[in-house]
């Protein structure tokens, strides 16, 4: 693992902490609600205290207006109408939440994902072919297809109108689609830019809801007024997708996403879809009461929780076998038939973290045994024997690792197929476009993106991507850094009343809102230091206190960190950067530090605790 560069955050204004303290805020409280850019009282309130009539009215976004005729123009006719969606988190909720709305209002409908293999990402002339054989006559398309324009087209001489639903980049030409729903396209005045592809999904149903009840959400109507408590409580059904898509596809928890994952993780812990739950018994999350035969959880589930214990399992159906099972599991109304593609689902997340194990092992081999591959600044690796649903987490794992642009190959239809991962601030996707004319295809974002080049041009890519990262990647850009929010004393400021509560008040935390991390200087172990973890992956687990003052003794947990354990467990003083969170083990809960990363302080280096 490379060393990493520890940076204390200054863009915040000094004022605002000022301004936010005068109004009653604590010193930390006011620090944290500066660097997120919140410096009013009206601005924290509403940060703080988020409310489905923030949302913003799904009319505003282009072409809303052509979209919820055309879907009431298909009802009135009896056309039959397709969802469509991406093989991943995003896109099956999406498929799950508009599918499931519209089956309640509407019999003559289905539903479509995309094969990884056989078709590759968004909308695939074989998908068109299945809508021109069902007679399909509307095509909702979601989290995908906002550069199908050749699939569009095909779509359209067929006599099939598409709409689009999308949160992606347009390219040059937009596709020749009935309506396009993105906020990304020119043009669009929706406020809010950074919606999940699910997301859409949930404006169109809000809009329809809208207009049918006569009553909008931003207008913050009367709550007591019927209509409006029946919108609140038909959107309170499709929150909990739309959380668990805002998680895994890691857009900004800001805005209109900070409401609408704020509320999906109350109605997840309040009342979860038989879906979700029965995913959760798979996890230390949930346990089965045999006795009542319920399902229970043992903590109030975070984002995080989401995105590493749900969003993974749904994924797995789309790597390893059918992502329509992912759909199928959401759209359960019994846990009997939940728990039975819960099972099966999370049989293909057990093979599909086999298969992450062996490429990711077999990958690190290549690099570790080739001082050439060493030596460049990105990682392009090729194995036809790699299995495709994993590249992507694998290039994932090896950025971690070696920090540098990577590309994972495998041989998909004559082609070799590629996952592209990408280091904090270094656009990788702008990188491959200059290499477009050698590839067949590519798409995708700022740190990720897929794409397919020939067997005769790939060594020609190779050469031309290193050259263009090597050419444009800045110093800073080869080292990872972490960003403190502030510098503690774990003897002043932690053990301070209401210290912890102060920062739960700021989830759900995700891009845009991390999780805030502190320093604490001058810190040593109590005598508890070990390692645990497995061969070839050890973390550090010990107690910390502070040096030189009367301070608790806190619980600390640093993964992958087992390298430091002989040090520390012999006195070494110490600095670190932390997470401050509870732990929930056996039944119990304490308060743990989770440890980002640790300096060993030299004998002459004592500053004090900052």
């Amino acid at each position: 693992m490379k060393e990493k560069r520890w940076i204390l955050r200054n863009d915040y204004d000094n004022e605002a902490v000022k301004r936010l303290q005068d109004l009653g805020e604590s010193w930390l409280t006011a620090l944290l609600l500066a660097e997120r850019g919140i410096t009013t009282g009206e601005e924290r309130d509403r940060f703080f205290n988020p409310k489905l009539t923030h949302l913003h009215d799904p009319f505003l976004m282009r072409d809303m207006d052509k979209v919820i005729p055309r879907i009431e123009k298909a009802f009135a006719n009896h056309e039959r109408i397709l969802v469509y969606g991406d093989y991943d988190t995003d896109g099956t909720t999406a498929v799950a939440l508009l599918y499931s709305y519209l089956r309640r209002n509407y019999d003559n409908i289905d539903f479509y994902v995309p094969d990884r293999y056989t078709e590759g990402y968004g909308i695939s002339l074989k998908g068109v072919d299945y809508a021109v054989n069902t007679n399909v006559k509307l095509v909702i398309a979601l989290d995908c297809g906002i550069r199908a324009n050749e699939p569009i087209a095909y779509a359209n001489q067929h006599g099939i109108d598409v709409i689009v639903g999308d949160h992606h980049l347009p390219g040059d030409e937009l596709p020749p689609a009935f309506a396009i729903l993105d906020p990304k396209r020119e043009g669009c005045p929706y406020p809010y830019k950074e919606l999940s592809g699910c997301g859409i999904a949930f404006k169109i149903v809000e809009a329809m809801l809208e207009k049918k009840l006569g009553v909008r959400m931003c207008d913050n109507p009367d709550p007591q007024d019927e209509r409006f408590l029946r919108l609140k409580n038909n959107l309170a059904r499709y929150l909990d997708l739309t959380a668990l898509s805002i998680a895994s596809d890691i857009v900004p928890i800001t805005g209109e996403n900070r409401v609408l994952a704020y509320f999906g993780l109350k109605m997840i812990n309040f009342r979860p879809r038989p879906g979700i739950e029965a995913i959760l018994f798979y996890s230390d999350i949930v346990h089965k009461n045999d006795e009542q035969k319920e399902h229970y959880f043992n903590k109030e589930l975070t984002i995080s929780d989401l995105v590493f214990l749900v969003g993974p399992r749904i994924n797995a159906a789309g790597r390893i076998e059918d992502a329509k099972d992912s759909v199928k599991l959401l759209l359960c109304d019994n846990m009997k038939n939940a728990n039975q593609w819960a099972e099966k689902i999370n049989q293909y997340n057990s093979e599909r973290k086999k298969l992450d194990h062996a490429v990711t092992e077999e990958a690190k081999h290549k690099i570790d045994s080739d001082p050439k591959l060493q030596n460049k600044k990105s990682i392009v690796l090729f194995d036809e024997d790699w299995h495709k649903g994993v590249i992507g987490i694998v290039a994932s794992r090896l950025v971690e690792e070696f920090y540098k642009p990577t590309i994972i190959f495998t041989k998909s239809d004559n082609l070799y197929t590629g996952s592209a991962r990408s280091v904090k601030e270094f656009d990788i996707h702008s990188a491959i476009d200059q290499c477009s004319d050698l590839l067949e295809h590519f798409g995708g974002h700022k740190y990720a993106a897929g794409l397919a080049v020939k067997p005769e041009n790939f060594d020609k890519f190779v050469e031309r991507f290193e050259q263009v990262v090597s050419d444009t990647i800045l110093d800073e850009q080869t080292t990872p850094d972490i960003e403190i929010d502030a510098k503690v004393s774990i003897a002043k400021d932690i053990e301070r009343t209401g210290f912890l509560e102060q920062i739960k008040k700021f989830a759900p935390f995700g891009p845009g809102n991390m999780l805030p991390v502190f320093q604490s200087n001058n810190l040593v172990d109590t005598g508890d230091a070990r390692e645990v973890g497995n061969d070839t992956v050890k973390h550090l687990k010990f107690k910390v206190t502070e040096c030189d003052q009367e301070s608790d003794k806190y619980s600390a947990i640093g993964f992958r960190l087992g390298e430091y354990c002989d040090a520390v467990k012999n006195g070494h003083h110490f600095n670190i950067c932390y997470h401050i969170e509870e732990n929930f083990w056996n039944g119990k809960t304490e308060l743990q530090l989770n440890v980002k990363d640790l300096k060993l302080r030299s004998d002459d280096e004592y500053l004090g605790p900052f």
